[in-house]
C-alpha cells in the first residue's frame, strides 16, 4: 500500500502496534497465573529491559524491509497465537517473537533482505538462537506464510479502525488510528473475506 511508504504513517503504525502488543503481553502475564502456559524457545528468563516500542522501532530502523512486512508480521503473530493457544504472547517472549516474525515476513515478501545473523544482532541474540527461533516459528505457523491481498487489507483496515478508537496519547490526533478495546489481541477467522473477530491467546 502506497500510504505505508509515508514515514509518518509508519511511525504511527509502529507506535500503535507496540501499544497493542504491550496490552496483549500484559493481559497474558495476568492470565498465566490462572491458566497453564508452555515455556518455548521464545521465552526469556527475565523480561527484557528494552520496551516493546523501542525494540520495534529498532527493528524498523535497521531491518530496512518493505513497510508491508510489519503488517504481514502482525498477521503471522495472530496466526501463531491461533495455532498455539498454549504459547500466548507475553512479556517474556514478545521481543523474540516480534523480531522473528518481521524477519520471516521480510524473507517471504521482499526480493532483498538481511540474513539471520543480521537480525540476530538487531534483536540482541546469537545467530544460533535466531536460527532455532525461525524454525520454531515456521513450525508454529504450520508454514502458512502466504497472505492474500484480501487478508492483508482486512488486517490493515482493522488496525486503522483500532488506531482511531483507542490510540495512545502520542498518536491520538494522528491521521492513522485503530478500534474497539482488545482484551488480548485481534484474531481473524482467516477465510479471506470474513472478518470475524475473536480473542487471541488467553
Amino acid at each position: 500500500m502506497a500510504e505505508l511508504e509515508n514515514p509518518n504513517v509508519m511511525t504511527n503504525l509502529i507506535t500503535f502496534l507496540s501499544f497493542l502488543l504491550q496490552k496483549v503481553a500484559e493481559s497474558n502475564d495476568v492470565n498465566c497465573r490462572f491458566q497453564p502456559q508452555k515455556i518455548s524457545m521464545f521465552h526469556g528468563l527475565t523480561r527484557p529491559t528494552i520496551s516493546i516500542q523501542n525494540y520495534l522501532e529498532r527493528i524498523y530502523k535497521y531491518a530496512n524491509c518493505s513497510p508491508s512486512c510489519f503488517i504481514v508480521a502482525y498477521v503471522y503473530l495472530d496466526r501463531f497465537a491461533q495455532r498455539q493457544p498454549s504459547l500466548p504472547i507475553n512479556s517474556f517472549n514478545v521481543h523474540r517473537m516480534l523480531n522473528t516474525s518481521v524477519m520471516v515476513a521480510a524473507k517471504f515478501m521482499d526480493d532483498m533482505y538481511y540474513d539471520n545473523a543480521y537480525y540476530a544482532k538487531v534483536g540482541g541474540i546469537s545467530t544460533a538462537e535466531m536460527n532455532f527461533l525461525e524454525v520454531d516459528f515456521l513450525f508454529g505457523l504450520g508454514f502458512h506464510l502466504n497472505v492474500t491481498p484480501n487478508s492483508f487489507h482486512s488486517y490493515y483496515s482493522y488496525l486503522q479502525r483500532e488506531m482511531m478508537l483507542q490510540a495512545p496519547p502520542s498518536i491520538a490526533e494522528s491521521s492513522l488510528s485503530l478500534g474497539r478495546s482488545l482484551k488480548v489481541h485481534l484474531c481473524f477467522n482467516e477465510e479471506e473475506s470474513s472478518h470475524q473477530e475473536q480473542q487471541l491467546a488467553a
